[in-house]
């Protein structure tokens, strides 16, 4: 081992250490005082938005330079108005309920020891991101909330954004009852540091992964910490032969183009035949308007005229982008079955005014959110009244779906006797 990679192992080290110990500290402090300082973040946040976006701005003109496409820059990017949101998020996961010390379960043994199952702080958090320096914002203040500690190890390409969010946080945290340790911001680059942190399992408690496949399979193969596992958003929606027009029209226009570049947008549509062709123009005409880019089966290119046929990789891949995969079929059921061969147990959506159809489909497929008659984008900590998220969990496992407070807490046992032994 060189120098130079000792050096920075060290100082992660060093890190996680300072993380642990405020994470100690953390435990003792009170709800009053958690809700306290994220509103003093989100102050903090507003007040210093024009030196955020002069760091973003660095991030992006690099990027410009390295050729990022576009889903990729919009990530990427930030605006007074998303630091707005960031800092609201704050305000909003202020007003939640915590998470800890929860009473979940109590009873007197016959001897009278008395059992109570309390919910805890998982302690020292691992956040491994790519290009969102969003989830700088969301991840601390769901951190803090729920009594962790977090250590934050953002990708190179939003290095200077992270930075200036960061120093942030620490500038508010002085102003409040929670050490700025409690949260460490990894800044060298270099992915030696991201694999110590995947072994520091005496100091961190859980990495959390968010970006696309390759970090996700990265983290997952090479970590001895656990790993709690976001999942790639590859989302589905199936259109029933009963479903209705407008409805289906308007739900395919907003899961695929509200943001076509977040893991809850659907990058490939299921029709059924019957539907298909007694609306197959209307279709057409919907994704015209909106310069969604068609990739089809046989069934589709056949119909659709601006259509590219699709190969394997159009069923598999993330688009991140206005294209959309378009399949016909012939039932549910095979509906259902092409999900289970390329679906990534994310979020997927059945349009249909059959009542039967939608109970079917919601207790056969597979996935961390099912819809009936509505878009994937709901599949949000925010959307869904978390304040935020840390992250979408696809395995099965602690947490699955968006991952909000709850997700941050294990459970201890209290025993509580007056002198009782085992005999």
């Amino acid at each position: 081992m060189g120098l130079k990679e000792k050096e920075l192992q060290t100082t992660v080290e060093m890190q996680g250490i300072k993380a642990k110990e405020a994470s100690k500290e953390l435990n003792l402090i009170s709800t009053k005082q958690k809700n306290e300082a994220l509103f003093i973040i989100a102050e903090e946040l507003e007040k210093e938005a024009s030196s955020i976006l002069k760091e973003n701005e660095a991030d992006l003109e690099a990027g410009k330079q390295k050729g990022f496409d576009q889903a990729f820059m919009d990530r990427l990017k930030l605006t007074e108005d998303r630091i707005a949101d960031f800092a609201q998020g704050l305000r909003e996961v202020a007003a939640l309920e915590d998470p800890t010390d929860k009473v979940v379960s109590e009873w007197t043994l016959e001897n009278g020891l008395n059992v109570s199952k309390v919910t805890v702080p998982l302690g020292v958090l691992g956040m491994i991101y790519e290009a969102r320096p969003n989830v700088t914002v969301d991840a601390t203040g769901l951190a803090l909330k729920s009594g962790n500690a977090i250590i934050l190890k953002g990708g190179s390409s939003a290095i200077h954004s992270n930075s200036a969010i960061v120093k942030v946080i620490h500038q508010a945290l002085e102003k409040t009852a929670i050490p700025k340790e409690a949260v460490q911001f990894i800044e060298s680059t270099d992915r030696k540091t991201a694999q110590k942190l995947f072994t520091m399992k005496e100091y961190v408690d859980v990495l959390i992964p968010r970006g696309g496949g390759a970090l996700i399979k990265a983290v997952v193969e090479n970590a001895t910490v656990p790993v709690l596992e976001t999942g790639v958003g590859n989302c589905h929606l199936y259109i029933d032969r009963e479903a209705d027009l407008e409805k289906a029209l308007n739900i395919v226009v907003n899961a695929k183009t509200d943001r076509p570049a977040v893991c809850n947008a659907a990058e490939t549509l299921i029709i059924h035949e019957e539907w298909f062709n007694r609306h197959y123009k209307e279709l057409e005409s919907v994704f015209k308007n909106h310069s969604i880019n068609v990739h089809g089966d046989s069934t589709v290119i056949e119909y659709l005229s601006d259509a590219a046929p699709a190969d394997e990789n159009d069923w598999t891949n993330e688009y991140l982008s206005l294209d959309i995969a378009v399949k016909v079929v012939k039932s549910q059921k095979e509906a259902i079955q092409h999900i289970e061969n390329y679906g990534t147990k994310h979020s997927e959506a059945i349009i249909t005014e059959n009542e039967e159809a939608a109970d079917s489909f919601m207790k056969r497929v597979d996935a961390a959110a099912v819809y009936h008659n509505a878009s994937t984008r709901f599949t949000d900590g925010g959307a869904l009244g978390f304040g935020a998220e840390i992250g979408i969990s696809t395995q099965k496992l602690h947490a699955r779906g968006p991952m909000g407070l709850p997700a941050l807490t294990t459970v201890k046992f209290q025993m509580r006797g007056s002198g009782q032994i085992r005999n």
